[in-house]
């Protein structure tokens, strides 16, 4: 009887903890529309910790100099936006896409310096992981476009 008990709590402890549940992508959407604004707030709170829980593994970031490449070396490459008490730029999203199999995302939006001026625009891509959670895989900053609205 001891073995059937061990067997029968060794397939309950691998059963996941709460049950798989399907999402709309409306509802991933506001999920990602989540996590980036709790990303933009990592920088305004100047949490770097609360920054790098965003990102995932290998995640890079792309910017003029070249490629941050992983987690540590794109927490390394921004420590200095998070010195100081003042923010040196904000970011919210605009515009956030989910794959209809739901899992990466995009986001977009303004990038604004400390006074709210535009000063540029970024795009990250999410992925979500095993978790659940979603993390940026994929991030760059550009300058604002000077190209004329779409009719």
């Amino acid at each position: 009887m001891r073995s059937g008990s061990l067997l029968l709590f060794a397939v309950l402890a691998a059963l996941p903890a709460e049950p798989a549940r399907c999402h709309t992508r409306e509802e991933l959407t506001l999920q990602v529309r989540a996590a980036e604004i709790a990303f933009a707030q990592s920088m305004a709170a100047r949490d770097l910790a609360s920054f790098r829980s965003h990102l995932a593994d290998e995640a890079l970031f792309l910017n003029k100099e070249g490629v941050l490449r992983g987690k540590a070396a794109v927490v390394a490459g921004w420590k200095p936006f998070f010195e100081g008490a003042r923010a040196p730029f904000s970011w919210e999203p605009e515009r956030v896409e989910v794959l209809d199999s739901g899992t990466l995302a995009l986001s977009t939006g303004p990038v604004r310096d400390p006074e709210g001026r535009p000063i540029g625009t970024f795009s990250s891509i999410w992925r979500r992981e095993a978790d659940g959670r979603w993390r940026v895989v994929f991030d760059k900053g550009c300058p604002p476009c000077d190209c004329p609205p779409k009719p």
